[in-house]
């Protein structure tokens, strides 16, 4: 019985994993949000806010699409 259970993690390592998934997590999203500001920086004439309450879809369109290239840079050099 001892041998089905012998992979399992502790609850110290348990723990641990999920102090680094946390911690990973909140610096996914940080520099996810870092990414968009420097975006706004570099295309100081388009104000995406005002666009989206405006309803343009292309805008929102391009910012999805921006938001899913730098996650997934941001989970390469996480990862």
């Amino acid at each position: 019985m001892t041998a089905l259970f012998a992979n399992v993690p502790s609850w110290d390592e348990f723990t641990r994993f999920l102090v680094y998934a946390g911690a990973f997590g909140v610096l996914g999203i940080a520099l996810l949000a870092v990414g968009f500001k420097v975006f706004e920086l570099i295309t100081p004439k388009l104000d995406i806010e005002t666009k989206l309450k405006e309803g343009n879809v292309a805008v929102g369109i391009m910012v999805g699409a921006l938001l899913i290239a730098i996650a997934i840079v941001v989970f390469a050099a996480i990862s």
